[in-house]
Protein backbone atom coordinates (compact mmCIF):
# COMPACT_ATOMS: atom_id res chain seq x y z
CA UNK A 1 0.00 0.00 0.00
CA UNK A 2 1.09 3.62 -0.49
CA UNK A 3 2.67 5.66 2.30
CA UNK A 4 1.35 8.86 3.90
CA UNK A 5 3.12 11.79 5.55
CA UNK A 6 0.99 14.02 7.78
CA UNK A 7 2.26 17.35 9.13
CA UNK A 8 0.33 19.19 11.83
CA UNK A 9 0.17 22.91 12.58
CA UNK A 10 -1.44 24.45 15.64
CA UNK A 11 -3.03 23.20 18.83
CA UNK A 12 -3.42 19.90 20.66
CA UNK A 13 -6.86 19.43 19.13
CA UNK A 14 -5.17 19.48 15.73
CA UNK A 15 -2.62 16.93 16.94
CA UNK A 16 -5.43 14.67 18.08
CA UNK A 17 -7.27 15.04 14.75
CA UNK A 18 -4.08 14.16 12.87
CA UNK A 19 -3.53 11.07 15.00
CA UNK A 20 -7.09 9.90 14.31
CA UNK A 21 -6.64 10.42 10.55
CA UNK A 22 -3.31 8.55 10.63
CA UNK A 23 -4.90 5.69 12.56
CA UNK A 24 -7.70 5.42 10.00
CA UNK A 25 -5.18 5.31 7.16
CA UNK A 26 -3.06 2.68 8.93
CA UNK A 27 -6.20 0.60 9.48
CA UNK A 28 -6.71 0.63 5.70
CA UNK A 29 -3.16 -0.62 5.16
CA UNK A 30 -1.31 2.62 4.48
CA UNK A 31 2.22 3.04 5.85
CA UNK A 32 3.28 6.20 7.67
CA UNK A 33 6.21 7.77 5.83
CA UNK A 34 9.11 9.30 7.82
CA UNK A 35 9.12 12.41 5.59
CA UNK A 36 7.30 13.99 2.69
CA UNK A 37 10.26 13.19 0.42
CA UNK A 38 9.32 9.50 0.24
CA UNK A 39 5.54 9.68 0.74
CA UNK A 40 2.87 8.91 -1.84
CA UNK A 41 0.39 11.13 -0.01
CA UNK A 42 1.24 14.38 1.85
CA UNK A 43 -1.40 15.93 4.09
CA UNK A 44 -1.06 19.22 5.98
CA UNK A 45 -3.43 19.61 8.93
CA UNK A 46 -3.76 23.36 9.23
CA UNK A 47 -4.43 26.08 11.80
CA UNK A 48 -6.21 29.42 11.29
CA UNK A 49 -5.83 31.01 14.72
CA UNK A 50 -3.05 33.29 13.48
CA UNK A 51 -2.03 34.44 10.03
CA UNK A 52 1.49 33.13 10.53
CA UNK A 53 0.21 29.56 10.88
CA UNK A 54 -1.77 29.81 7.64
CA UNK A 55 1.16 31.28 5.74
CA UNK A 56 3.48 28.51 6.92
CA UNK A 57 1.10 25.85 5.61
CA UNK A 58 0.56 27.63 2.29
CA UNK A 59 4.30 28.19 1.80
CA UNK A 60 4.99 24.54 2.64
CA UNK A 61 2.41 23.31 0.15
CA UNK A 62 3.64 25.72 -2.53
CA UNK A 63 7.16 24.32 -2.19
CA UNK A 64 5.93 20.73 -2.20
CA UNK A 65 3.78 21.28 -5.28
CA UNK A 66 6.66 22.86 -7.16
CA UNK A 67 9.00 20.04 -6.22
CA UNK A 68 6.63 17.14 -6.89
CA UNK A 69 5.27 18.56 -10.14
CA UNK A 70 8.69 17.95 -11.68
CA UNK A 71 9.95 14.93 -9.77
CA UNK A 72 6.91 12.94 -8.58
CA UNK A 73 3.71 14.16 -10.28
CA UNK A 74 1.62 11.29 -8.88
CA UNK A 75 1.89 12.36 -5.23
CA UNK A 76 -1.47 13.27 -3.67
CA UNK A 77 -1.40 16.63 -1.86
CA UNK A 78 -4.03 17.70 0.65
CA UNK A 79 -5.03 20.37 3.16
CA UNK A 80 -7.02 19.35 6.24
CA UNK A 81 -8.48 21.18 9.22
CA UNK A 82 -9.21 24.77 10.12
CA UNK A 83 -7.69 26.63 7.16
CA UNK A 84 -9.23 24.05 4.82
CA UNK A 85 -12.61 24.74 6.45
CA UNK A 86 -12.18 28.50 6.22
CA UNK A 87 -10.90 28.72 2.66
CA UNK A 88 -12.30 25.62 0.95
CA UNK A 89 -12.06 25.62 -2.83
CA UNK A 90 -10.11 28.86 -2.69
CA UNK A 91 -7.05 26.77 -1.78
CA UNK A 92 -7.30 24.72 -4.96
CA UNK A 93 -7.88 27.87 -7.00
CA UNK A 94 -4.67 29.25 -5.47
CA UNK A 95 -2.73 25.96 -5.72
CA UNK A 96 -4.15 23.83 -8.57
CA UNK A 97 -1.79 20.94 -7.75
CA UNK A 98 -3.64 20.36 -4.46
CA UNK A 99 -5.91 17.33 -4.73
CA UNK A 100 -7.74 17.29 -1.41
CA UNK A 101 -9.31 19.91 0.89
CA UNK A 102 -11.14 18.50 3.94
CA UNK A 103 -12.74 20.57 6.68
CA UNK A 104 -13.01 20.09 10.42
CA UNK A 105 -16.16 17.95 10.44
CA UNK A 106 -14.90 15.51 7.80
CA UNK A 107 -11.65 14.07 9.21
CA UNK A 108 -13.23 10.61 9.27
CA UNK A 109 -13.72 10.79 5.49
CA UNK A 110 -10.06 11.42 4.66
CA UNK A 111 -8.98 7.78 4.23
CA UNK A 112 -11.82 7.09 1.78
CA UNK A 113 -11.06 10.25 -0.18
CA UNK A 114 -7.37 9.31 -0.43
CA UNK A 115 -8.40 5.88 -1.72
CA UNK A 116 -10.54 7.51 -4.40
CA UNK A 117 -7.80 9.92 -5.49
CA UNK A 118 -5.12 7.24 -5.76
CA UNK A 119 -7.48 4.93 -7.66
CA UNK A 120 -8.39 7.69 -10.10
CA UNK A 121 -12.07 7.69 -9.14
CA UNK A 122 -11.82 11.41 -8.36
CA UNK A 123 -9.57 14.16 -9.67
CA UNK A 124 -9.98 16.52 -6.72
CA UNK A 125 -12.04 16.57 -3.53
CA UNK A 126 -13.27 19.57 -1.54
CA UNK A 127 -15.47 18.74 1.44
CA UNK A 128 -16.15 21.39 4.08
CA UNK A 129 -19.80 20.58 4.77
CA UNK A 130 -21.19 20.18 8.26
CA UNK A 131 -21.93 16.64 9.39
CA UNK A 132 -24.17 15.73 12.29
CA UNK A 133 -22.43 13.47 14.80
CA UNK A 134 -18.92 14.25 13.57
CA UNK A 135 -17.82 15.10 17.12
CA UNK A 136 -17.96 11.37 17.94
CA UNK A 137 -15.80 10.22 15.02
CA UNK A 138 -12.37 11.19 16.43
CA UNK A 139 -11.80 7.95 18.36
CA UNK A 140 -8.97 5.97 16.77
CA UNK A 141 -5.50 6.07 18.33
CA UNK A 142 -2.09 4.93 17.09
CA UNK A 143 -0.36 4.72 20.50
CA UNK A 144 2.92 3.88 18.83
CA UNK A 145 4.56 7.27 18.89
CA UNK A 146 6.50 6.66 22.10
CA UNK A 147 9.69 4.66 22.46
CA UNK A 148 9.19 0.97 21.84
CA UNK A 149 5.55 1.62 21.06
CA UNK A 150 4.63 2.25 24.70
CA UNK A 151 2.40 5.34 24.78
CA UNK A 152 1.83 6.62 28.31
CA UNK A 153 -0.41 9.64 27.68
CA UNK A 154 -3.20 10.12 25.17
CA UNK A 155 -5.46 12.91 23.94
CA UNK A 156 -9.22 12.27 24.09
CA UNK A 157 -11.51 14.62 22.16
CA UNK A 158 -14.69 15.18 24.18
CA UNK A 159 -16.39 17.85 22.06
CA UNK A 160 -16.02 20.04 19.00
CA UNK A 161 -16.89 23.64 18.25
CA UNK A 162 -17.19 26.90 20.19
CA UNK A 163 -20.06 29.24 20.99
CA UNK A 164 -17.99 31.95 22.67
CA UNK A 165 -17.34 34.20 19.65
CA UNK A 166 -14.43 36.17 21.07
CA UNK A 167 -13.98 39.10 18.72
CA UNK A 168 -10.41 38.12 17.78
CA UNK A 169 -11.06 34.43 17.14
CA UNK A 170 -11.91 32.52 13.97
CA UNK A 171 -12.46 29.15 15.72
CA UNK A 172 -16.30 29.31 15.90
CA UNK A 173 -16.28 29.77 12.12
CA UNK A 174 -13.85 26.93 11.42
CA UNK A 175 -15.00 24.44 14.08
CA UNK A 176 -18.73 25.23 14.17
CA UNK A 177 -21.13 25.22 17.10
CA UNK A 178 -20.46 23.25 20.29
CA UNK A 179 -21.20 19.55 19.97
CA UNK A 180 -20.45 17.14 22.83
CA UNK A 181 -19.96 13.38 22.91
CA UNK A 182 -21.80 11.30 25.51
CA UNK A 183 -20.14 10.39 28.80
CA UNK A 184 -20.38 6.61 28.17
CA UNK A 185 -18.78 7.02 24.74
CA UNK A 186 -15.85 8.98 26.19
CA UNK A 187 -15.44 6.61 29.13
CA UNK A 188 -15.39 3.60 26.78
CA UNK A 189 -12.58 5.22 24.77
CA UNK A 190 -10.61 5.99 27.92
CA UNK A 191 -11.05 2.42 29.20
CA UNK A 192 -9.70 1.06 25.93
CA UNK A 193 -6.70 3.37 26.14
CA UNK A 194 -5.92 2.26 29.69
CA UNK A 195 -6.19 -1.37 28.61
CA UNK A 196 -3.52 -0.58 25.99
CA UNK A 197 -1.13 0.87 28.57
CA UNK A 198 -2.10 4.55 28.76
CA UNK A 199 -1.73 6.01 32.27
CA UNK A 200 -2.84 9.60 31.63
CA UNK A 201 -5.56 11.16 29.48
CA UNK A 202 -5.85 14.75 28.34
CA UNK A 203 -9.50 15.70 27.70
CA UNK A 204 -9.68 18.07 24.74
CA UNK A 205 -12.14 20.61 23.42
CA UNK A 206 -12.19 24.15 22.09
CA UNK A 207 -13.75 25.09 25.45
CA UNK A 208 -13.87 21.91 27.52
CA UNK A 209 -15.71 23.59 30.40
CA UNK A 210 -18.69 24.05 28.05
CA UNK A 211 -18.98 20.27 27.73
CA UNK A 212 -22.57 18.98 27.71
CA UNK A 213 -24.29 22.36 27.83
CA UNK A 214 -26.08 21.81 24.53
CA UNK A 215 -27.09 18.19 25.16
CA UNK A 216 -30.63 17.73 23.83
CA UNK A 217 -31.63 14.35 25.29
CA UNK A 218 -30.15 11.39 27.15
CA UNK A 219 -28.00 9.13 24.99
CA UNK A 220 -28.15 5.34 25.21
CA UNK A 221 -25.40 3.64 27.19
CA UNK A 222 -22.71 2.18 24.95
CA UNK A 223 -21.35 -0.37 27.41
CA UNK A 224 -23.98 -0.95 30.05
CA UNK A 225 -21.56 0.12 32.80
CA UNK A 226 -22.82 3.25 34.44
CA UNK A 227 -25.45 5.91 33.78
CA UNK A 228 -25.93 7.08 30.23
CA UNK A 229 -27.49 10.41 31.18
CA UNK A 230 -26.24 13.46 32.96
CA UNK A 231 -26.81 13.51 36.70
CA UNK A 232 -29.54 16.06 37.53
CA UNK A 233 -27.49 17.57 40.40
CA UNK A 234 -27.94 21.33 39.87
CA UNK A 235 -24.62 22.18 41.51
CA UNK A 236 -22.51 19.84 39.37
CA UNK A 237 -21.74 20.73 35.76
CA UNK A 238 -21.72 18.19 32.96
CA UNK A 239 -17.96 18.62 32.66
CA UNK A 240 -17.35 17.75 36.29
CA UNK A 241 -19.64 14.73 35.92
CA UNK A 242 -17.50 13.62 32.98
CA UNK A 243 -14.32 14.00 35.03
CA UNK A 244 -15.90 11.93 37.81
CA UNK A 245 -16.78 9.16 35.35
CA UNK A 246 -13.28 9.08 33.86
CA UNK A 247 -11.77 9.23 37.35
CA UNK A 248 -13.52 5.94 38.20
CA UNK A 249 -11.59 4.02 35.52
CA UNK A 250 -9.32 1.46 37.18
CA UNK A 251 -5.69 1.71 36.12
CA UNK A 252 -5.83 5.36 35.06
CA UNK A 253 -3.32 7.47 37.01
CA UNK A 254 -3.86 11.05 35.86
CA UNK A 255 -6.44 13.31 34.22
CA UNK A 256 -5.68 16.64 32.53
CA UNK A 257 -7.81 18.85 30.29
CA UNK A 258 -7.51 21.79 27.91
CA UNK A 259 -8.59 24.38 26.97
CA UNK A 260 -11.11 25.75 29.45
CA UNK A 261 -12.66 29.20 29.69
CA UNK A 262 -12.64 31.22 32.94
CA UNK A 263 -16.44 31.44 32.72
CA UNK A 264 -16.56 27.66 33.13
CA UNK A 265 -14.58 27.56 36.38
CA UNK A 266 -17.47 27.19 38.79
CA UNK A 267 -17.05 26.20 42.40
CA UNK A 268 -17.80 22.56 41.51
CA UNK A 269 -14.80 22.40 39.19
CA UNK A 270 -12.54 24.13 41.70
CA UNK A 271 -13.66 21.68 44.40
CA UNK A 272 -13.01 18.72 42.06
CA UNK A 273 -9.27 19.39 42.30
CA UNK A 274 -9.47 18.76 46.03
CA UNK A 275 -11.61 15.61 46.01
CA UNK A 276 -10.49 13.79 42.83
CA UNK A 277 -6.83 12.76 43.25
CA UNK A 278 -6.40 11.69 39.62
CA UNK A 279 -7.22 15.24 38.48
CA UNK A 280 -3.74 16.72 38.61
CA UNK A 281 -3.09 20.15 40.09
CA UNK A 282 -2.46 21.84 36.76
CA UNK A 283 -4.70 24.48 35.16
CA UNK A 284 -4.27 26.15 31.79
CA UNK A 285 -6.54 29.17 32.15
CA UNK A 286 -6.42 31.64 29.23
CA UNK A 287 -6.71 35.25 30.39
CA UNK A 288 -5.82 37.06 27.09
CA UNK A 289 -5.53 40.50 28.77
CA UNK A 290 -5.28 42.05 32.22
CA UNK A 291 -7.33 45.11 31.22
CA UNK A 292 -11.09 45.09 31.82
CA UNK A 293 -11.55 47.46 28.89
CA UNK A 294 -9.76 45.13 26.48
CA UNK A 295 -11.48 42.03 27.93
CA UNK A 296 -14.83 43.67 27.15
CA UNK A 297 -13.72 44.50 23.59
CA UNK A 298 -12.58 40.89 23.23
CA UNK A 299 -16.01 39.66 24.39
CA UNK A 300 -14.40 37.43 27.01
CA UNK A 301 -17.26 37.59 29.52
CA UNK A 302 -15.27 38.06 32.74
CA UNK A 303 -13.34 40.80 34.51
CA UNK A 304 -9.82 40.94 35.84
CA UNK A 305 -11.22 40.65 39.39
CA UNK A 306 -13.23 37.53 38.48
CA UNK A 307 -10.16 35.92 36.92
CA UNK A 308 -8.03 36.64 39.98
CA UNK A 309 -10.79 35.24 42.20
CA UNK A 310 -10.61 31.93 40.31
CA UNK A 311 -6.83 31.80 40.79
CA UNK A 312 -7.25 32.47 44.52
CA UNK A 313 -9.83 29.68 44.85
CA UNK A 314 -7.68 27.19 42.92
CA UNK A 315 -4.64 27.87 45.10
CA UNK A 316 -6.77 27.60 48.23
CA UNK A 317 -7.76 24.07 47.19
CA UNK A 318 -4.33 23.14 45.80
CA UNK A 319 -1.52 25.46 46.95
CA UNK A 320 0.91 23.77 44.54
CA UNK A 321 -1.39 24.36 41.55
CA UNK A 322 0.60 24.87 38.35
CA UNK A 323 -1.08 27.65 36.36
CA UNK A 324 -0.40 28.57 32.75
CA UNK A 325 -2.25 30.93 30.44
CA UNK A 326 -2.63 32.50 26.99
CA UNK A 327 -2.13 36.23 26.47
CA UNK A 328 -2.62 38.42 23.39
CA UNK A 329 -0.66 41.63 23.04
CA UNK A 330 -1.47 44.37 20.57
CA UNK A 331 -5.25 43.93 20.41
CA UNK A 332 -6.85 46.84 18.51
CA UNK A 333 -7.00 49.92 20.72
CA UNK A 334 -4.70 48.51 23.40
CA UNK A 335 -3.07 51.49 25.13
CA UNK A 336 0.07 51.62 27.22
CA UNK A 337 -2.19 51.67 30.28
CA UNK A 338 -4.00 48.53 29.09
CA UNK A 339 -0.70 46.77 28.47
CA UNK A 340 0.54 47.82 31.92
CA UNK A 341 -2.56 46.14 33.38
CA UNK A 342 -1.58 42.91 31.64
CA UNK A 343 1.98 43.16 32.94
CA UNK A 344 0.76 43.75 36.47
CA UNK A 345 -1.64 40.77 36.29
CA UNK A 346 1.21 38.51 35.15
CA UNK A 347 3.33 39.67 38.10
CA UNK A 348 0.43 39.24 40.52
CA UNK A 349 -0.56 35.73 39.42
CA UNK A 350 3.01 34.53 38.79
CA UNK A 351 2.13 32.02 36.07
CA UNK A 352 4.30 28.94 35.75
CA UNK A 353 4.36 29.69 32.03
CA UNK A 354 2.38 31.64 29.46
CA UNK A 355 1.89 31.48 25.71
CA UNK A 356 2.23 35.08 24.55
CA UNK A 357 0.77 35.84 21.13
CA UNK A 358 0.97 38.91 18.93
CA UNK A 359 -2.52 39.95 17.80
CA UNK A 360 -3.21 38.76 14.27
CA UNK A 361 -6.28 40.01 12.35
CA UNK A 362 -8.49 37.13 11.21
CA UNK A 363 -10.84 37.77 8.33
CA UNK A 364 -14.54 38.10 9.12
CA UNK A 365 -13.88 38.51 12.85
CA UNK A 366 -15.14 41.73 14.53
CA UNK A 367 -11.68 42.70 15.79
CA UNK A 368 -10.30 42.82 12.25
CA UNK A 369 -12.63 45.74 11.50
CA UNK A 370 -12.03 47.60 14.76
CA UNK A 371 -10.38 51.04 14.69
CA UNK A 372 -6.95 51.75 16.18
CA UNK A 373 -5.12 48.74 14.82
CA UNK A 374 -1.65 48.90 16.37
CA UNK A 375 1.60 49.28 14.38
CA UNK A 376 3.65 46.12 14.13
CA UNK A 377 6.62 47.68 15.89
CA UNK A 378 4.48 48.49 18.95
CA UNK A 379 3.12 44.94 19.07
CA UNK A 380 6.64 43.52 18.74
CA UNK A 381 7.99 45.66 21.58
CA UNK A 382 5.15 44.76 23.93
CA UNK A 383 5.44 41.09 23.03
CA UNK A 384 9.15 41.09 23.87
CA UNK A 385 8.62 42.92 27.16
CA UNK A 386 5.81 40.63 28.31
CA UNK A 387 7.63 37.48 27.23
CA UNK A 388 10.72 38.53 29.22
CA UNK A 389 8.56 39.05 32.30
CA UNK A 390 6.84 35.65 31.88
CA UNK A 391 10.17 33.88 31.40
CA UNK A 392 11.76 35.54 34.42
CA UNK A 393 8.91 34.39 36.66
CA UNK A 394 8.89 30.88 35.16
CA UNK A 395 12.63 30.49 35.72
CA UNK A 396 12.34 31.70 39.32
CA UNK A 397 9.52 29.26 40.03
CA UNK A 398 11.52 26.42 38.50
CA UNK A 399 14.54 27.33 40.65
CA UNK A 400 12.33 26.98 43.72
CA UNK A 401 11.95 23.28 42.84
CA UNK A 402 15.66 22.55 43.36
CA UNK A 403 16.21 20.15 46.24
CA UNK A 404 12.58 19.06 46.32
CA UNK A 405 11.22 15.55 45.76
CA UNK A 406 8.57 15.58 43.02
CA UNK A 407 6.30 12.88 41.65
CA UNK A 408 6.58 12.31 37.90
CA UNK A 409 4.92 10.09 35.32
CA UNK A 410 7.70 8.79 33.06
CA UNK A 411 6.65 9.38 29.44
CA UNK A 412 9.66 8.15 27.47
CA UNK A 413 12.99 9.34 26.06
CA UNK A 414 13.80 13.02 26.38
CA UNK A 415 12.95 14.93 23.22
CA UNK A 416 16.31 16.72 23.29
CA UNK A 417 18.49 13.86 24.55
CA UNK A 418 17.09 10.39 23.78
CA UNK A 419 19.75 8.82 26.00
CA UNK A 420 17.82 10.18 29.00
CA UNK A 421 14.22 9.75 30.09
CA UNK A 422 11.59 12.44 30.45
CA UNK A 423 8.68 12.68 32.84
CA UNK A 424 6.11 15.24 33.86
CA UNK A 425 5.17 16.44 37.33
CA UNK A 426 1.55 16.72 38.39
CA UNK A 427 1.89 20.49 37.92
CA UNK A 428 3.00 19.90 34.31
CA UNK A 429 6.72 20.60 34.64
CA UNK A 430 9.10 18.53 32.50
CA UNK A 431 11.77 16.54 34.35
CA UNK A 432 14.74 14.91 32.59
CA UNK A 433 16.71 12.13 34.32
CA UNK A 434 18.71 8.99 33.69
CA UNK A 435 16.80 5.71 33.83
CA UNK A 436 15.98 2.62 31.81
CA UNK A 437 13.17 1.64 29.45
CA UNK A 438 11.43 -0.34 32.17
CA UNK A 439 10.61 2.91 33.96
CA UNK A 440 8.51 4.25 31.07
CA UNK A 441 4.91 4.43 32.27
CA UNK A 442 5.83 4.38 35.96
CA UNK A 443 4.86 6.98 38.52
CA UNK A 444 7.92 7.71 40.65
CA UNK A 445 9.56 10.33 42.84
CA UNK A 446 12.72 12.17 41.80
CA UNK A 447 14.80 14.77 43.62
CA UNK A 448 15.35 17.91 41.55
CA UNK A 449 19.03 18.86 41.49
CA UNK A 450 19.01 21.52 38.77
CA UNK A 451 16.42 23.81 37.22
CA UNK A 452 16.71 25.41 33.78
CA UNK A 453 14.15 28.01 32.62
CA UNK A 454 11.77 25.39 31.20
CA UNK A 455 13.16 22.01 32.32
CA UNK A 456 13.93 20.33 35.64
CA UNK A 457 16.69 17.73 36.07
CA UNK A 458 16.60 14.80 38.51
CA UNK A 459 19.60 13.14 40.15
CA UNK A 460 19.89 9.50 38.98
CA UNK A 461 21.82 8.58 42.15
CA UNK A 462 18.78 9.09 44.35
CA UNK A 463 15.96 8.06 42.08
CA UNK A 464 13.40 5.57 43.29
CA UNK A 465 14.23 3.00 40.62
CA UNK A 466 12.75 -0.04 42.30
Amino acid sequence: MPSVFLKTYGCQMNERDSEAVAAQLVAKGYALAPSEAVADVVLLNTCSVRDNAEQKAIDKMTNLAGQFRKQRPGVVLGFLGCMAQSRGKELIDQLPDVDLVVGTQKFHRVADYVDDLLAGRRDQVVDTDEERGSEATIKKHLLNGAAHGKAVSAFVSIMQGCNQYCTFCIVPYTRGQERSRTIPDIVAECRELVARGVREVMLLGQIVTSYGRRAERPAPSVDGQGPSTLDPRPSTSAFVQLIEAVHAIEGLERIRFTSPHPKGYGDDLVAAYGRLPKLVESAHLPVQSGSDRILKLMHRGYTRARYLDIITKLRAVRPEMGITTDIIVGFPGETEADFAETLSLVREVEFDNAFVFKYSPRRDTPAAAMPDQLPEEVIEARHAQLLATVNEIAERKNKACEGRMLEILVEGPSRKNPARLEGRTRTNKIVVFEGSDRHIGQVMNVRIVHAAPFTLYGDPAILNLN
